[in-house]
């Protein structure tokens, strides 16, 4: 199961008490302060790591709470800080500020990290407060509570090549193709409910990662269909496939309402590269073939691409180019 959403509660630690203590040893008749320091509160932090894809993790523990610091002793002994809470989410991670929105946090990178609440200050015991005028303080510091957030961690797929069209329009078949990914397969709309990863394999030593986006449709970005879900994971790939069913009757319709759609959700989107692919020509007289190779679009002068995922035919081809823009 991929998840890509999830709001948990976060809560470091409360620093442990500083403690009132006095000496009380046999031969020591006037013994001072020995009241020990509380610990500081435990931290909760986040680190991005690639051994995990999804939030599913997150999805039925809803609140973490890092250990408090233990309390001070007598004989000056400090109390044991708490231990910290060490959360880890896959790369591409975004932690947001559930009350106000503010991004707190992107991981983008391997192994990056963020305290992202961090645990009281422990409490000064006694034997801290005595002065010259006060040599027998009868009073210690509490611990500071730790800090608490609501938060909420969003997945961004980090890929270097998204794949974009209406449901159908052969995005599955060719990520099934040209990688080991295996998405489901059919002829309704919607078969993808989820983003898949693919690892392309080029040449001998080299690699890219591509992501199927799950089916946009007209008004995407006002969240009808699954388009607004899934959208936000364009945003961080390199260069995106406009797919296109060979058979659709306007071409430059759909075209027009995949831009449209991109654009409306984000700026971002708007400059990234794009290549047009028509799918499934292998269903195509060779008249109609020439008809799209010769269709000029309005809005797009770059390379289109025709190809067959089914029957191979053109993949190669647009897998090179791929490669050469990345």
């Amino acid at each position: 199961m991929f998840l890509d959403y999830a709001k948990i509660v976060v809560k470091a630690g409360k620093g442990g008490d500083g403690v009132v203590a006095f000496r009380r040893e046999k031969f020591v008749p006037k013994g001072g302060p020995s009241g020990g320091d509380g610990g500081k509160g435990g931290d909760v932090i986040f680190i991005a790591d690639s051994n995990f894809s999804t939030l599913l993790d997150f999805r039925y523990r809803k609140e973490y709470v890092a250990e408090d610091g233990a309390p001070g002793a007598s004989s000056m002994k400090d109390g044991k800080n708490g231990e910290d809470i060490i959360l880890k989410v896959p790369i591409g991670t975004l932690i947001k500020d559930e009350a106000t929105g503010e991004v707190l946090a992107d991981l983008d990178e391997n192994h990056r990290t963020i305290v992202l609440v961090h645990g009281g200050r422990g409490g000064k015991g006694n034997s801290k407060f005595a002065t010259s005028t006060n040599q027998t303080p009868r009073f210690a510091q509490d611990g500071k509570p730790g800090e608490e957030k609501t938060i909420s961690l969003e997945l961004k797929l980090l890929a270097d090549v998204g794949l974009v069209g209406f449901p159908n329009a052969g995005k599955s078949t060719f990520i099934s193709t040209v990688s080991a990914a295996k998405p489901k397969i059919a002829d309704y709309p919607f078969t993808t409910l989820e983003p898949n990863l693919g690892i392309v394999r080029y040449k001998e030593y080299d690699s890219f990662v591509i992501a199927d986006i799950p089916g946009i449709i007209e008004g995407a970005h006002e969240g009808k269909g699954l388009g607004l879900k899934f959208l936000k994971h364009i945003e961080r790939t390199g260069i995106l496939l406009l797919m296109i069913d060979s058979l659709e009757e306007d071409p430059q319709s759909v075209y027009d309402t995949l831009m449209k759609e991109l654009n409306n959700y984000s700026e971002l989107l708007s400059d990234k590269r794009k290549i047009v692919v028509f799918t499934k020509i292998d269903a195509l007289v060779p008249e109609k073939i020439d008809e799209l190779r010769d269709l000029k679009l309005t809005g797009y002068d770059g390379e289109k691409f025709l190809i067959s995922s089914i029957a191979k035919m053109g993949v190669n081809d647009l897998v090179d180019h791929i490669w050469k823009l990345l």
